[in-house]
């Protein structure tokens, strides 16, 4: 099963329920014994739960980090091109479309695209004109990451027979 720790026996010493709350709040995963599963880590936290909540689990982290690297390297083209309007366009264009791309594919929440994410760039919204005497395109990128399922509450009520 893939989610067991290769090589370990057994655990020194059981993390129960409450402690789990505990460490929870601090980003600490535990290392878990879990029945049918055997010892597994538990959770998928970082440690800027408290710092910088945003930054709280793992995938959203990783999923930043993708986008982040992807574009930088999808615009390369954009150093040689003037930094004008049609550029602008360009670039949310092309970033627009791999957005797109990444919605689709299910990695952000939001049922429209609208939801999902946005592509922004432009003299007076993302830049100024000092910004483009200097040279600088400045893209901002925005996405609404999907997040782990910490709890799963199940609510079971059973219908008692009426007379």
């Amino acid at each position: 099963m893939e989610t067991q720790l290769t090589g370990a026996s057994g655990l020194e010493f059981q993390v129960e329920d409450g402690e789990q709350d505990q460490l929870n709040p601090k980003g600490v995963n535990a290392i878990r014994t879990l029945p049918g599963f055997g010892s597994v880590i538990w959770g998928a936290r970082t440690l800027a739960t408290n710092a910088v909540p945003e930054w709280r689990y793992v995938p959203v982290r990783r999923t930043a980090i993708f986008i982040e690297q992807s574009v930088y390297k999808g615009i390369q083209w954009a150093v040689f091109e003037p930094n004008d309007h049609p550029l602008w366009s360009s670039l949310r264009a092309n970033i627009g479309q791999f957005m797109n791309g990444l919605f689709r594919a299910g990695a952000f929440q939001g049922a429209k695209a609208d939801d999902a994410y946005f592509v922004r760039c432009g003299l007076g919204d993302t830049m100024t004109q000092a910004d483009i005497d200097r040279g600088q395109v400045i893209v901002i990128v925005g996405f609404a990451p999907l997040k782990p399922a910490e709890f799963v509450i199940v609510r079971i009520q059973q219908k008692v027979s009426q007379q």
